[in-house]
Formats: C-alpha cells, structure tokens, sequence
C-alpha cells in the first residue's frame, strides 16, 4: 500500500515575504554580544587568575599584620616626635638675639653703646659671640670714638670687648684707624691691637704695627716700626 501523497504547500505570497524581512532588518541587535577569545588572550586571563589567587592570602595577611601592629607602630611614632622636640629645645649656647643692644656708663658715669646686627650666647650666658658690632664711646671734654668691625665677642661681666675683621676706629675729630684686631675695654675708654695700622686724619698718614688707645681717647700710641707723612698746612 503506498502511502498517501501530502498535499502541495501553498505559496507563501510575496508581500508576506517582503514583510517578514523588512521585520527582521527592524530587530534591534542584542544588548550583548558573545565575545569569542583567541587563544593567547585565554593563556593571559589563565596566568593573571593563577597570580590573582596567590597574592589575595597575602594581601590579607598584610592588612591584618597592620591591624595587629598599628598601635605599637602610634606608641613608637609618638617617642620619636617627643625626642625630636626635645632636642630641638633652645639651650643657652643657642640663643639668638637680632638688632641687640647693649647700654652702659664707664668708671665717670659717661654712657657708652653695643649694638650688633645678631647677638649669639658663646656658652655661657655672660660671653656673645656679635655680627656687625658698633661701639660707640663718649671721651674726655664731650669728644666721642665709634669702633666697628665684621665680627666680635662681648664679655659682659666684664665690659671687654674683642673685635676681628675690617676693625674700624672713628673719631670726631677726623681720624679714622683700621686695623684687622683690637680688644676694647668699655669702662675703661681704652682699645688696643697688635696687628698692622693705618691711619689717616688731619695729621697726614700714618701706617704702625700696633696701637693703643689711652687716657679715655686722649691719646694714641702707634707700636712698632711706624711711618708718617704729615699733611702740610696751608
């Protein structure tokens, strides 16, 4: 027995046909696509997962290690910045003061002046170590001398005063005295030096291997081999 015939499929019309296209040219594509990986970007993502595995136990034991040890590390932070205050703690040999000066009278009751660009202790508090110090006396009949130089160190319990560097004697009568060291006694009015002179003023010109400074300012005493050109009067 043969069996029966299926009946011919009917013809699906064209309009349908053109419909059913252009609905599948309207779809929207889908939201995600399925990524397909080659085989050398699989090996990476298989090594960086090996290495994720291995390193997240020890990033948690290091977080708990600082959990543990973070108060012992506060506790030993808080010793060092009290050391570091502490010796940054001013002692006398560090005291610094700015534009010092210094008031006092001599063995008459005639004020004399220190000042100084910076004032340092030497260490003790009675011994400064200046900057720049001006030493201003008055002398003798209202005369007065100003002695200055790059550095000095002021003995004040015992008004002595030791100048170095570019020491300059003025005095109001016109002469002027450099010298590169000289040691000043401030009640006494006097100064002295061995170290090379020169000097000029109304006199002329003088060049010594010394001088000294008495009788509160009256009178100058050129030491050793000296030489003077005297000015002549007109």
């Amino acid at each position: 027995m043969s069996a029966p015939s299926r009946p011919p499929a009917e013809p699906v019309p064209l309009a349908a046909r053109r419909s059913g296209a252009e609905a599948r040219r309207n779809m929207l594509p889908p939201s995600r696509e399925r990524r397909v990986f080659s085989q050398g970007q699989l090996a990476r993502r298989r090594f960086l997962l090996r290495w994720v595995k291995r390193l997240l136990p020890v990033a948690a034991l290091a977080v708990l290690g600082v959990a543990v040890l973070w108060p012992e590390i506060e506790r030993a932070d808080g010793v060092v910045r009290v050391t570091i205050r502490q010796g940054m703690q001013a002692g006398p040999e560090a005291v610094r003061v700015v534009e010092p000066r210094y008031q006092g009278v001599d063995e008459q009751n005639r004020p004399y002046n220190l000042t100084a660009a910076t004032a340092s202790q030497a260490g003790t508090a009675t011994i400064l170590d200046l900057e720049r110090p001006r030493a201003d006396m008055l002398l003798t009949g209202g005369a007065w001398v100003l002695l200055e130089s790059n550095a000095g160190r002021f003995d004040r319990a015992r008004n002595h005063l030791d100048l170095a560097g570019a020491v300059t004697l003025w005095h109001d009568n016109g002469t002027v005295l450099v010298t590169e060291a000289a040691s000043v006694e401030l009640r006494e009015v006097s100064a002295s030096g061995d170290r090379p002179v020169a000097a000029q003023g109304p006199f002329g010109t003088l060049t010594s291997e010394g001088f000294r400074l008495r009788d509160r300012g009256q009178v100058v005493i050129f030491t050793g081999q000296s030489r003077l050109v005297l000015e002549g009067g007109s």
